[in-house]
């Protein structure tokens, strides 16, 4: 029996330092209550004491928490549907006020995507579609975080930022702006390749032009050399047949005979052909030529 009685007594003793003591930690808010009424508030971490079986202590965190809400549906001010879906931060400031209001973690989140969805639908229907897409939604979050960061003081929670995830076209639209955007950028494109072969065009003409001064300049230019070259040869030549007729005969005459009496070369010519008076007296011509040199 005194075995048992010791036991009891231990067992007792842990049960009551188990339900007299707790510790706080360093992320944790706590409210000592007693029988459902407010007793203190607990904000710094370590070990606690209250009275066992009376009092019950609630712990709340004390770390920064997000708060993710379901897309939903909101219309601009020129009657466009956006399907937004936000994220916020928060935290607890005052646990009592929070215990009252919201009791807990899953209350304070629907309170608080409830005033971020009435406040933002605010914002986005003073607000033109392509304005809210392009220029204004920081400065739109902005003014949802103030505002949704005042009504939740009275929750005993500090919002520290609204922030837009993602902005979507309801399912119902989306083809058909796809469909207008795909249609835009094509009329661009086609803009776009016609003023590219407009240039073409115009640099294609501008290079066929400039071709045809520099052929135009270039073939002058060689009939000019051209020109030149012939008055020169036929001066050349003047000046050669007036030193030895006979001479520049033969050798003229050499010139034609191998042009035409090559290889399997066949003609048929009268004897007293002029072409063919040096083969038939190749000294004929020189009993005639002058004399020439010093």
């Amino acid at each position: 029996m005194k075995t048992i009685g010791i036991v009891v007594v231990v067992f007792a003793v842990i049960i009551g330092v188990t339900q007299t003591a707790f510790i706080m930690n360093e992320w944790e808010l706590g409210l000592v209550l007693q029988f459902g009424k407010y007793i203190r508030t607990v904000k710094e971490p370590g070990p606690n004491v209250k009275i066992p079986f009376v009092q019950d202590v609630t712990k709340f965190e004390k770390r920064i928490m997000v708060a993710d809400a379901l897309p939903a549906t909101y219309i601009t001010l020129d009657k466009k549907r956006l399907v937004v879906d936000t994220v916020s931060r928060w935290r607890i400031t005052d646990p009592l006020v929070f215990y009252r209001t919201v009791r807990n973690i899953p209350g304070a989140v629907a309170r608080l995507n409830d005033i971020i969805f009435a406040r933002l639908r605010q914002e986005i229907a003073n607000q033109f579609f392509q304005a809210f897409i392009r220029e204004n939604r920081e400065d739109i979050m902005k003014e949802v975080s103030k505002s949704t960061a005042d009504l939740a003081k009275q929750f005993g929670i500090a919002v520290i930022d609204v922030r837009i995830k993602r902005v979507d076209l309801p399912e119902k639209v989306e083809a058909s702006v796809f469909a207008r955007m795909k249609a835009e950028r094509q009329r661009i494109a086609k803009r776009y390749r016609a003023e590219g072969d407009e240039q073409a065009r115009m640099i294609r003409a501008t290079a066929d032009k400039e071709n045809e001064i520099i052929l135009a300049e270039a073939y002058r230019k060689a009939e000019t050399l051209r020109g030149a070259g012939d008055a020169e040869a036929a001066g050349v030549y003047a000046k050669a047949y007036g030193k030895d007729v006979e001479f520049y005969s033969f050798y003229r005459h050499l010139e034609v005979y191998e042009k035409i009496f090559g290889a399997d070369t066949t003609m048929l010519l009268h004897p007293d052909s002029d072409l063919l008076k040096f083969l038939n007296a190749p000294n004929a011509a020189s009993k005639g030529s002058p004399k020439t040199g010093n």
